[in-house]
């Protein structure tokens, strides 16, 4: 089996309009039906924010089991009413995270936003810089990473996704189940992988990564590079955050704090 610390990655481009002044990014709100705070929070954000688009990072939603779920839960058509509305007057872009890497084309094409790829290079103004939602750099949580090799492949999707929605659902709770437990015993994320990180910007030709998935929002040295981890948004339970990352066309970026 090839290294992953120096296997190229399919580099994805996004490359800003002139007319983008203001971009911003988020990732891992883990949207659900229970925590009403965080989603109240992020529908105001999404009304609020002055940005030219708004890309997301992945883990909008804590769990995904396939688009058709949507049609019959209410709160995922509430949530797909926040993404139309913001896309009528800002560009939406998604990326896929470790939790809703289901979401396809039928939902993300109803509410008006783009598909992006992990990882993607995006272009804004002369700045290079490389996004990723993360948890493909955590080569550490070998675990997660055998599973992740397993869900990626596109036979196992359509197996999956062929399954009664029942099945998919029970199978998203045990899921969710062990990733509590393992909360309660103390286990974190592993961190990104500092080699494979350089590697992906050198292929990319960039300096900077952002990328979400370990929920230690930080800002990291790479040699001459730099590495921004993302806020996840967390409104329901303490520690709480709600973060949003950025960028100007004109140089430079900032943390938001939207509590």
């Amino acid at each position: 089996m090839s290294d992953p610390r120096t296997t190229r990655p399919n580099i994805g481009l996004l490359t800003a309009p002139a007319t983008w002044q203001t971009v911003d990014l988020i990732s891992d709100l883990h949207l659900q039906a229970s925590e009403t705070a965080t989603f109240d929070a992020w529908r105001d954000y999404m009304a609020r924010t002055p940005a030219d688009a708004v890309l997301i990072l992945g883990d909008l939603f804590e769990v995904w089991v396939g688009d058709d779920a949507a049609a019959q839960d209410p709160f995922l058509q509430s949530c797909a009413e926040v993404l139309r509305q913001t896309a009528q007057r800002a560009h939406v872009g998604f990326m896929p995270g470790n939790r809703d890497f289901l979401v396809g084309p039928d939902y993300l094409g109803a509410c008006g936003v783009e598909a992006l790829s992990d990882p993607t290079l995006f272009e804004l103004g002369t700045q290079r810089i490389l996004l990723s939602h993360g948890d493909a750099l955590c080569l550490d949580d070998k675990p997660y990473q055998a599973f992740r090799l397993q869900a990626r492949n596109p036979e196992w999707q359509q197996a999956f996704l062929a399954k009664p929605l029942a099945e998919r659902q029970e199978f998203a709770r045990s899921l969710r189940a062990l990733s509590e437990s393992q909360k309660h015993e103390g286990m974190s994320f592993a961190d990104a992988d500092p080699d494979m990180s350089l590697f992906w910007l050198t292929q990319a030709q960039a300096n900077r990564l952002i990328h979400g998935h370990t929920h230690q929002p930080a800002d990291h040295a790479l040699g001459t590079a730099q590495r921004h981890v993302l806020s996840d948004w967390s409104l329901d339970h303490s520690p709480l955050r709600a973060q949003v990352f950025r960028l100007q066309r004109a140089g430079g970026s900032e943390r938001l704090d939207w509590r």
